[in-house]
């Protein structure tokens, strides 16, 4: 196995990740001569980020040498992300598949919807993680139409709201009972799913949102205070959007570009 994986990494030329998948009962850790394959492997590609199926305990507060860089969930996204023992956070990536299957299988037409991908997308990188989605074969090896047509509406909502997850993270500030926050820089984004009633309460952000937008089409968007917002027991705290209509605009995620003064980062 050594030999393989040495030769795949010198002909190959760099390669960003090794998954190894996976271990189990006793074939685990060492006697994969995980500490030996792992150094051979890095002195071969330094910057190669591995997973943690090789073995060991990634969130233990000393983890192993070959207990891997990343986190790697499979079918279920963390409710609250990944900690170590220490409290610190771990990176992770949920391994979803499309439908229920990693692999051809005839009968399974279960597949996601493009809200259920979009949403699970933007869950993971709200919570500092990644998506790994699985796209399954037909029987003659090519990918079934049911796939291609979520994958193009999930690749038109990316379009346009991509700057919403590319190279973005958590927020620190707490959920929003309308959606989710994932953050880059001083740039906030509102991911919101549920229309409610009256204006977007946002929180915590009053007086530290310079500007505000729609960041499907740009629009922009005014933050103001409604008059009936002294209602409201935190209103000192708080800012208001309003968005036109009764519906969003993005029934699946209406993305709202917030940028923020730099004192509210």
């Amino acid at each position: 196995m050594h030999g393989q994986v040495k030769e795949l990494l010198t002909n190959y030329g760099p390669i960003d990740i090794m998954w190894f998948d996976f271990s189990y009962d006793n074939m685990t850790g060492e006697k994969w001569r995980a500490t030996e394959l792992v150094r051979m492997i890095r002195s071969i590609q330094p910057n190669l980020i591995i997973d943690n199926r090789l073995g060991g305990n990634i969130l233990a507060t000393e983890p192993e040498e070959y207990a891997g860089d990343f986190f790697s969930p499979e079918q279920i996204i963390p409710p609250g992300g990944i900690v170590d023992a220490n409290g610190n956070q771990v990176p992770w990536e949920a391994c979803i598949t499309l439908n229920d299957h990693w692999g051809y299988h005839s009968e399974d037409r279960n597949y996601k919807s493009p809200k259920q991908v979009i949403r699970s997308l933007v869950e993971c990188v709200s919570k500092n993680g990644n998506l790994l989605l699985n796209v399954g074969p037909d029987a003659k090896g090519e990918i079934p139409r049911e796939s291609l047509n979520i994958l193009s509406e999930v690749g038109e909502w990316m379009r346009r709201n991509g700057e919403s997850i590319y190279g973005c993270g958590a927020s620190a500030l707490p959920k929003p009972e309308w959606g989710r926050y994932t953050q880059k820089g001083n740039k906030l984004y509102a991911h919101v799913f549920d229309r409610g009633i009256g204006p977007i309460y946002f929180q915590g952000l009053k007086g530290k949102i310079k500007k505000a937008r729609l960041l499907r089409d740009g629009s922009e968007l005014k933050v103001e205070t409604p008059w009936m917002a002294e209602q409201y027991s935190d209103i000192e705290s708080g800012a208001f959007i309003t968005l036109k209509g009764a519906e969003l605009p993005d029934e699946i995620d209406t993305v709202i570009e917030l940028e923020l003064a730099e004192s509210a980062i």
